[in-house]
């Protein structure tokens, strides 16, 4: 893979599953959702299924090493949004939901983080140090209000075996691993204001990913090239998550996720290629 190549398709190098089944479904045009009857192309990105020319086991699917939450705004076009990617690639992993509708968040959040760039976003690799003050904070909450019991009880190690609250964590793996859910906001960076002031997700430790440049064919004017579609945002956090707290190689487990998104991608650069545009 030469630079210039790389450049011109930063996503050749992932490691896919076919996608012969997404080229035939191109050539025969749209097709039915099975759920509910709307003409589609791929996928229907309302009922989150693959459309009849698109047979569901010929769909990779991706475990993922924790939960996935996504808010999408209600005013986000759905045929825009790759939030369903997602959806459709981790199933069982992943949650949508439309605003203002969301989960209550504050008796979890000593496992739950928030991806949004902010003044007080941390990266990946910090995770495990600020999750240790989150859980501390939690634990200690639970010493003065013996409604919230259930959390003292997480502090226990073995049955029998007592463990002290204020006692500094050992691992730093062991603590970011105590990550259990990722929440991702899914609307144009100008519609997120309404979200991100929810008092919901008011005291969620909030990440940001720096390092990352986007492939996204609608990338927004004035924006940062590091503002990510949800889907590329997805990805990235996990391939960093997977380095950084699991400590361990990555060899493509989570790059299926952009089994759509590269489909995608090269289809709008063969498009503009042909029109002249580039």
């Amino acid at each position: 893979q030469t630079p210039s190549s790389f450049q011109d398709n930063p996503l050749q190098q992932l490691q896919l599953a076919s996608q012969e089944v997404l080229e035939k479904a191109k050539k025969s045009g749209r097709s039915k959702c099975p759920k509910c009857s709307s003409s589609r192309m791929f996928y229907c990105y309302t009922c989150f299924v693959p459309v009849e020319t698109v047979p569901t086991k010929e769909i990779p699917t991706v475990k993922l090493p924790l939960k996935i939450d996504i808010i999408k705004h209600p005013n986000e076009t759905d045929g825009k949004s790759t939030a369903v990617h997602a959806k459709l690639l981790a199933p069982d992993d992943v949650t949508i939901y439309k605003y203002p509708c969301i989960p209550e968040y504050e008796e979890k959040r000593h496992e739950i983080a928030l991806i949004f760039p902010g003044p007080n976003s941390v990266s990946v690799k910090d995770i495990a140090f600020h999750l240790q003050k989150y859980t501390k904070k939690v634990v200690c909450a639970s010493d003065d209000d013996c409604s919230r019991e259930p959390l003292l009880k997480q502090a226990k190690t073995e049955p029998g075996e007592e463990k002290n609250p204020n006692e500094c964590i050992s691992s730093s793996k062991s603590e970011g691993t105590r990550l259990k859910k990722i929440i991702f906001i899914d609307s144009t960076w100008n519609q997120t204001n309404k979200i991100i002031t929810d008092e919901r997700l008011q005291g969620l430790l909030q990440i940001e990913l720096k390092t990352r440049k986007t492939c996204f064919w609608r990338h927004q004017k004035g924006k940062p090239d590091t503002y990510l579609s949800t889907i590329e945002a997805i990805y990235y956090f996990l391939v960093d998550y997977h380095q950084e707290i699991l400590q361990e190689s990555y060899k493509g487990q989570y790059d299926n996720l952009l089994f759509f998104f590269s489909f995608m991608y090269t289809l709008v650069k063969d498009a503009k290629c042909c029109a002249g545009k580039e």
